[in-house]
């Protein structure tokens, strides 16, 4: 019942996005990633969502896609992939999301060559064997009532030297439980990250963006749950990242 009402929530939050946003301002939904020691220069059309593209960057610019075939599982409203379609200009880009609406979204808002948007499973991924470079997944596995599927399937479509890159988070207590997973599969794990910090620095950061988009396009009587989910600064949600509750991690794991 849990699974099925936090499906039925998600499904109802595209829904009304695709209702509300006229002016197509929600392109990214993750928490972000800041670290002020390391800024990165973006084109002017990405400043406003620059935050959120950081965790993006930060997460694929320790691997060569340069003309590889690459594949994002929970794409969401597409930002992310379109970010690193434009910056590190893979062969291919493949955007797989469950959500209908959000799909139908981006094939009619993005229209660069070479990228493409399809509805599909994380936990049943439409490719064949071993016809993928690189597989990201951003912010999305936490949903996932199998997670141990999804690592099995992201390693099944991947070829032989491939990538899943790899960010979310969870409650503290699942962290062995997920470590335990990883484990289980036969990914080699290169490289592993605790970015709590610069999640939180990103949260605080972006803070007033997120409040004005939710007091403009979220009624008020759903406002205090619309900011938590948006992470704003005093909410449950960045409480739990404050006080490290949410752990939000990074791994990029090779086949």
């Amino acid at each position: 019942m849990k699974s099925y009402l936090r499906e039925w929530f998600f499904r109802k939050w595209y829904w009304y996005i695709s209702k509300v946003d006229r002016k197509s301002e929600i392109l990214l939904m993750n928490y972000g990633y800041h670290d002020p020691d390391h800024p990165i220069e973006l084109c002017p059309e990405d400043e406003n969502d620059r935050f959120s593209i950081q965790l993006y960057h930060h997460l694929v610019s320790g691997v060569d896609v340069s003309g590889k075939d690459i594949c994002e599982i929970g794409s969401g409203r597409g930002g992310g992939l379109a970010y690193i379609h434009k910056r590190f200009k893979p062969a291919s880009s493949v955007g797989v999301e469950l959500n209908k609406k959000a799909v139908n979204f981006c094939n009619s808002f993005y229209h660069l060559p070479g990228m493409r948007f399809h509805q599909g499973d994380a936990q049943e991924i439409p490719f064949e064997n071993e016809t993928l470079d690189t597989v990201l997944n951003v912010e999305s596995s936490h949903r996932y009532d199998q997670f141990k599927v999804f690592l099995d399937e992201g390693y099944r479509v991947l070829k032989k030297g491939g990538y899943l890159l790899l960010t979310d988070f969870r409650y503290d207590y699942n962290m062995q439980a997920l470590e335990s997973d990883l484990k289980a599969t036969d990914f080699e794990i290169v490289h592993r990250e605790n970015i709590n910090q610069q999640v939180i620095n990103a949260l605080r950061e972006d803070d007033a963006r997120r409040k004005d988009l939710v007091k403009r396009l979220v009624p008020r009587f759903m406002q205090k749950l619309a900011r938590s989910f948006a992470g704003a600064v005093g909410s449950r949600t960045y409480k739990k990242f404050a006080d490290g509750r949410f752990v939000y991690f990074l791994y990029v794991l090779r086949k």
